[in-house]
């Protein structure tokens, strides 16, 4: 689901000079509300948290008339900014019954089997949380340790499997760490590119993106495993492989995600979130 747009230039994090952001169809590096607005000033400079609203917003550029359902502070304030800018036709619920604007302001009425509709049949972008994620994207968020008798009871499995074999999905990691990022997860809930593509006969699904406190991740690989697609700015690969529980693909010139620009700050800090809770749930 990513459209046109501007595109932006970044400088790989190596330092291997200017690049062109876009990368190889991440949309890591397209330009936001308007890519002629002013760069900030060196007073204003956008926080870690803000990086990742933009980042989380770019899931949905180009989406159309689908449905968004970002799960947690930072993937909502997102969805509410790529509404405003970049994605106007894109629709937003309060989690209730009901069609929203970004403000709040009820649009439409979106009774359960309505929602139930939009899901199975493709018209719905999910960013969902993971416990647990693995390489190939298989997600868990019901229980920590052999499933029979876990150390630790969580979510449960709740909608992912439909979730992931449906429509679009992608998630939202507000601690990129070991734990979270792992080699194999305890239980699989949301469905991966090794099992959904693989002998189980499962049809195809779409893994979008991941975004993290440090970086982008997407699967733009051959296998369908994680990669790098972008570092949040202060953060360097190492940084990430060390926070990685399993070997990620790194392509050559990683880029830095994208800056907000100065009308989307204006709108995340002063419209959406003037409350600050995003800086809340990531912190630098």
């Amino acid at each position: 689901m990513t459209g046109t747009g501007d595109s932006g230039t970044g400088t790989s994090p190596d330092g291997s000079g200017s690049i062109d952001a876009l990368g190889t169809g991440s949309g890591v590096g397209r330009a936001g509300a308007d890519s002629r607005t002013p760069r900030l000033s060196r007073t204003s400079r956008p926080s870690r948290a803000e990086y990742c609203v933009v980042a989380c917003a770019e899931a949905w550029r180009g989406a159309g008339e689908i449905l968004a359902s970002p799960m947690g502070t930072v993937p909502s304030i997102g969805a509410r900014l790529a509404r405003l800018t970049f994605a106007p036709e894109l629709l937003l619920t309060d989690g209730e019954a009901r069609l929203v604007a970004a403000d709040g302001t009820v649009e439409g009425w979106l009774p359960y089997r309505d929602h139930l509709a939009l899901a199975a049949g493709g018209r719905r972008h999910v960013m969902m949380g993971a416990s647990q994620l693995d390489r190939y994207g298989n997600q868990n968020i019901a229980c920590v340790g052999d499933w029979r008798r876990p150390v630790r009871q969580l979510l449960g499995v709740r909608g992912a499997p439909v979730n992931t074999l449906n429509h679009p999905v992608s998630y939202w990691i507000p601690r990129h760490s070991r734990r979270v990022l792992v080699e194999r997860v305890d239980m699989v809930c949301g469905v991966g590119h090794d099992r959904a593509d693989g002998p189980h006969g499962a049809r195809p699904h779409r893994l979008v993106r991941v975004v993290t406190d440090l970086a982008v991740l997407d699967f733009a690989t051959p296998d369908g495993s994680m990669r790098l697609a972008s570092l949040h700015p202060g953060v360097t690969v190492g940084r990430v492989r060390e926070a990685t529980g399993f070997a990620l693909t790194v392509p050559d010139g990683v880029p830095y995600t994208r800056e907000p620009t100065a009308r989307e700050l204006e709108l995340i800090r002063a419209v959406l979130d003037p409350g600050g809770a995003r800086n809340r749930e990531v912190a630098g």
